[in-house]
């Protein structure tokens, strides 16, 4: 269905909007209240900065490795009943986390909430994407781009305040009368969409998810065992390593071979260009925000000496940049494409990373507040117009998958951020957290100038004429260009569809004019 891009946004679809954004923004505020806290917890458990920080590791892996599955359980299920389902195992993670005893039982208690937020994450885009339409997916975005931008500025200023006045606990407590709402407003709006069983539903791919979310997680952990010991010899390093390899490798394999079970990830999307230029984008944004998010409240306390609500206020303007610019940008990205968009917003973030690895001690906060409105007016300026070139640039079967391989790489690259930032801290030694600090933004600076370069492979500036018409036109000028083989007839393998690649110009055409 072609929406036209002059069209406004609906009450209904506002509706949904809104009550979407409301049952997402508790796992928005909680990653960035955590992020104030890591002092805290550090003391209040006796424990190390890098046990600590699998508090959002943790968190953060048991989201991104149940994504795939939800994207599966959207057409077993539909999406309301995985919707409310998300958000009653996020309550119980949340008042779990509340009642933590230990580090360990804390770090626990996470796992359980990401595994809720992992269904609701990808269901926010997938929904509102279908509802939204390629001509209105900026717009749609921009704003929840506004909402997760929210966790930057009011989940530290919500968190010091708690801080300040009771424990800790009431940072995972706080959600409770929010997901109580968001569940009886859902129950109202959020369309029924019960599957009828006249659509065939693939199999779920077992042996994916058995192979890739203990890779993915074996990854992190080995980056937390070396900075916890900063020896890569070492086999509490070396083990997990190896098992990332042999495990990630083994599920490439068996991705690529798969015929009778659809892959849990397609890693043919890779063929497309402009489609593995979103998702490294998306990935390496996740990584530079999560380690600013981690970063900064670490300088503010350990460096500069202030209390935790004092940082999360000085924290604070980095989420105002982003929130000012993600919905200006999505906007703009309807008109102007995503390229230029994202190409001017992430050197602004990388120069802003480059200026904060020259922070000293006595640095005057004023200029730190200004470098930290920076960052996120950059990253919010890469944010929106990323997502919505890749719903662009696919055919709208494809939408979930693709929804599912931005958040995966998204949240792998934040689960990343915080891990390299409590390495690079810890390995600068105990005694010199500014020159942890400064080593940390210099891996951000790295992989900031890596998403530039990526960026350069993003959809550019729609044809006037058909993106009147609601159109997708990334996919002739970028995706057509350079897919190399037919993703139409390998979502559709599992059902034995026999479509051969020679024909995926046009297969892509015509599915995007059905958008």
């Amino acid at each position: 269905m072609a929406h036209p891009s002059n069209e406004g946004l609906d009450p209904a679809l506002r509706r949904l909007i809104g009550v979407i954004l409301l049952g997402g923004i508790m796992g928005i505020l909680d990653g960035s209240m955590i992020a104030v806290a890591a002092d805290t917890l550090v003391k209040d458990f006796d424990t190390s900065l890098s046990a600590v920080s699998w508090v959002s590791t943790s968190y953060l892996l048991a989201l991104t490795v149940s994504i795939p599955v939800t994207t599966w359980a959207v057409d077993r299920f539909g999406g309301r009943r995985l919707w409310l389902l998300g958000l009653v195992i996020f309550l119980a993670g949340s008042i779990s986390s509340g009642l933590a005893w230990n580090i360990g039982s804390l770090i626990a208690f996470r796992v359980l909430q990401g595994l809720g937020a992992g269904l609701l994450d990808p269901l926010m885009l997938t929904l509102l994407a279908r509802s939204a339409g390629p001509s209105r997916i900026g717009r749609v975005m921009g704003l929840m781009g506004v909402v997760g931008s929210s966790g930057p500025v009011f989940g530290p200023v919500i968190g010091g305040f708690i801080l300040q006045g009771v424990s800790w606990r009431w940072m995972f407590l706080v959600n409770v009368p929010i997901g109580l709402l968001a569940l009886v407003l859902a129950l109202r709006v959020i369309p029924d969409d019960k599957p009828t069983g006249e659509q065939p539903v693939s199999k779920l791919d077992t042996v994916g998810v058995a192979l890739i979310g203990p890779g993915v997680a074996a990854a992190v952990l080995t980056l937390s065992q070396y900075a916890e010991r900063t020896e890569f010899s070492a086999w509490q390093v070396l083990v997990p390593l190896v098992a990332a390899v042999v495990l990630l490798g083994a599920y490439a394999v068996h991705a690529l071979r798969e015929r009778t079970t659809q892959p849990l990830i397609d890693l043919r999307l890779f063929a497309s260009r402009s489609f593995s230029a979103s998702v490294t984008v998306g990935a390496l944004v996740g990584l530079a925000t999560f380690a600013s998010l981690f970063a900064l409240p670490l300088y503010y306390q350990q460096v500069r000496g202030h209390d935790t609500f004092a940082s999360a206020l000085l924290l604070a303007p980095l989420g105002v940049g982003s929130a000012l610019s993600m919905p200006l940008t999505g906007r703009l990205s309807d008109k102007v494409g995503s390229r230029t968009l994202v190409m001017c917003g992430g050197a602004v973030a990388t120069l802003s990373a480059l200026a904060f690895t020259q922070l000293s001690a006595d640095t005057s906060q004023v200029w730190t507040a200004v470098v930290a409105f920076t960052i996120g007016l950059g990253l919010g300026s890469v944010g929106a117009p990323t997502i919505a070139s890749l719903y662009r640039t696919l055919p709208p079967h494809l939408v979930p998958q693709g929804s599912t391989v931005l958040y995966m790489l998204n949240q792998l690259g934040a689960a990343i951020g915080i891990a390299l930032v409590a390495l690079l801290v810890q390995s600068a030694g105990s005694g010199d957290a500014l020159g942890g600090f400064r080593h940390a933004y210099w891996g951000v600076t790295g992989a900031l100038v890596l998403a530039l370069i990526a960026a350069t492979q993003l959809p550019g500036r729609p044809k006037p004429q058909e993106s009147d018409g609601g159109t997708p036109q990334e996919q002739h000028a970028d995706v057509n260009s350079d897919v190399t083989v037919d993703l139409h007839s390998h979502a559709d393998s599992a059902v034995g569809s026999d479509i051969r690649s020679a024909e995926a110009p046009a297969s892509l055409a015509a599915q995007g004019d059905t958008l």
